[in-house]
């Protein structure tokens, strides 16, 4: 995700942060550069003109010219600007708590991903605790009605729907339903057209007039850049919109979207869609998406995302196994598997500090690591645990099982006793250890 517009970012940066002095023709022609870049992201022209007038009117200012190393300090400007374009802080949204029905009502145009993002926002609430209730009241594209319950059953949250071309009577109704049945949040999804038109917007009005939304929220397609911001705007005049839900947030190399809506709108982004999998929506954060615009990386989130994929008991056992060198093939089986949960390579790449525009995502090869899993999975516990026990027969009939070559098992084997004896080393160094965050930034 954004890839493009934060290569443009770090090699502008790189220039700018490795002089060990600089002048104010260096910081205008580096913020030149990064209005190209900004625009080339299809960035909103006024957001541009106005993040590129602060910036230089701080980053040409004593303080930076004089500084130790005025480069940082220059990177440091640039990063706080694009924060505050953002949004600055995370927000959260608006309900009044699971003792008391909340209401979220979601609109935006046809392809923008409301249904799945509605699907989406369910599984959250549910994980923290709220009992969700779907309201399907799309009834103008075919088969939206069908898709929400669908996706309701995949996450076992019900789905009300009616057989009905009203969508203010099937909002009107879900509400009754959702008090009597004691549902403490509602999430509605709405009818969108290809583009906007006057009957659309009398439903949406005439639905929010029912509802009385605690939240409405505008589900905007991040990829279709100054397009969402433009159609957001028009909502938040016409209807009102509490927040922004930023879909296919992964697929968007530019960033125009996301960096325009909060000026533009004055509307804050709440989340954002980071994949295909119901799972895979994100809060918004202004300062992570920030670092890994400027090349930075997301070390929070990647640490959030392996504490989801790992109680601390296990890393603790993970940890003591390492250092006695009594990690298995069963425990490589698994933390690879827990890897492939916590999303793609290219987007666990874009969270490392350094590792964007350093490692190539398509010199890490999946199809390899699904050989070595296959590899694994043909294997009998007792070999997973004891690796020694493998010899000549064995691995022969592991091959012939995991549809692999005798070479390929003998491989990974190797790999894997290469693999405990490096963290055996770096578990029990800890200037090994110090030399390893440094290396990461952290």
């Amino acid at each position: 995700m954004l890839d493009r517009i934060s290569q443009k970012f770090n090699d502008i940066i790189k220039t700018v942060s490795g002089k060990s002095s600089i002048s104010e023709k260096n910081i205008r022609e580096a913020v030149e550069e990064i209005k190209i870049a900004l625009l080339e992201a299809d960035v909103n022209l006024r957001v541009v003109r106005r993040f590129v007038n602060r910036t230089i009117e701080e980053a040409t200012g004593e303080q930076v010219l004089k500084s130790v190393n005025p480069g940082q300090q220059f990177v440091k400007i640039v990063y706080d600007k694009l924060v505050a374009l953002l949004g600055d802080e995370k927000q959260d949204l608006q309900l009044k708590g699971p003792d008391t029905q909340s209401v979220i009502l979601l609109m935006g145009l046809q392809g923008s991903g409301k249904t799945t993002t509605a699907a989406k926002l369910a599984l959250k609430l549910k994980k923290e605790g709220m009992k969700p209730l779907l309201v399907a009241a799309d009834l103008v594209r075919p088969a939206a009605v069908k898709q929400l319950q669908v996706l309701g059953q995949q996450i076992d949250v019900e789905v009300f729907a009616e057989d009905s071309k009203d969508a203010v009577k099937v909002a009107r109704n879900a509400l009754v339903y959702s008090k009597k049945n004691l549902f403490n949040v509602v999430i509605v999804d709405t009818a969108g057209r290809l583009h906007l038109d006057n009957e659309m917007m009398k439903e949406i009005t005439a639905v929010s007039k029912v509802l009385k939304p605690d939240e409405t929220l505008f589900v905007a397609d991040s990829m279709t850049g100054q397009n969402a911001v433009n159609i957001a705007k028009e909502f938040d005049e016409k209807v009102g919109i509490s927040g922004i839900i930023l879909s296919k947030f992964d697929s968007d190399a530019r960033g125009g979207a996301a960096i325009s809506l909060k000026s533009v709108t004055g509307k804050p982004l709440k989340f954002i869609g980071v994949g295909e999998k119901l799972e895979d929506l994100d809060p918004f954060y202004p300062d992570r998406i920030a670092s890994r615009i400027l090349g930075m990386g997301d070390v929070v989130s990647l640490v959030e995302k392996a504490q989801q994929t790992m109680e601390a008991d296990e890393a603790e056992k993970l940890q003591n196994k390492m250092k006695s060198a009594t990690f298995t093939l069963q425990d490589y089986l698994e933390q690879f598997q827990r890897v492939k949960k916590m999303g793609s390579m290219e987007s666990l790449l874009d969270m490392i500090p350094g590792a964007k525009g350093t490692i190539n995502p398509d010199d890490i090869d999946e199809a390899l690591m699904k050989k070595e899993e296959a590899i694994i999975l043909s294997m009998t516990m007792k070999e997973r645990y004891n690796h020694r026990i493998l010899g000549p027969s064995r691995r022969k009939r592991i091959a012939k099982g995991s549809g692999t070559s005798v070479f390929e098992v003998n491989k990974l084997l190797k790999k894997f006793e290469k693999t405990r004896l490096m963290m055996k080393k770096v578990v029990k160094n800890k200037k090994y250890q110090a030399r390893l965050m440094q290396g990461l930034g952290l």
